[in-house]
């Protein structure tokens, strides 16, 4: 009796404890990045004011994850990852309206009182124009040993033969 309850509660035990803690932790398994949702970034909300559009809000936040069948005033913005196998990390905002027009944020980022201008992420480089002696074609032809015929003008006695040859075939 006492063997068979020592067994029963050692295997109930095992088998509670060896699907969570092992195998999250096993070394050398690997684990999928998973990122779902709208990247969400404090810059982002900064960029939202009072009054306005849902246009305007569209622009800057993207579309809303959840778009609530009973709630039309309310957009939900959700981002979840789960990288390398860390803790997973989740990230939401609620925007609330009111005549489709922004009135309320609610969530884990809140909008900085003072307006932000915001960061050009784009880089403009200048390329100076480069002298060339020759274009590439004419590189290739003079390896070739290909003159520039249409460059040449046409010798005035060809262009009397051709003439006189012309008209004999009229």
């Amino acid at each position: 009796m006492r063997k068979s309850f020592f067994s029963i509660c050692l295997l109930i035990s095992l088998s509670l404890t060896s699907c969570s803690t092992i195998l999250n932790n096993l070394p050398g398994v690997y684990s999928l990045e998973i990122q779902q949702g709208n990247i969400i970034t404090q810059e982002m909300v900064d960029q939202l004011r009072p009054g306005m559009s849902k246009r305007q809000v569209l622009f800057i936040m993207g579309s809303p994850m959840l778009d609530n069948f009973f709630h039309k005033n309310r957009w939900d913005f959700l981002y979840s990852a789960h990288p390398d196998g860390s803790d997973k990390i989740q990230q939401e905002v609620s925007l609330f309206f009111d005549n489709d027009q922004i009135v309320g944020v609610q969530g884990d980022f809140k909008p900085s009182s003072t307006p932000v201008a915001k960061v050009s992420n784009e880089t403009t480089v200048e390329i100076p124009k480069r002298d060339l002696d020759k274009t590439l074609w004419e590189k290739i032809t003079g390896l070739l040993g290909i003159s520039n015929l249409e460059a040449t003008p046409p010798s005035p006695s060809s262009s009397q033969a051709n003439t006189s040859v012309n008209k004999s075939w009229f």
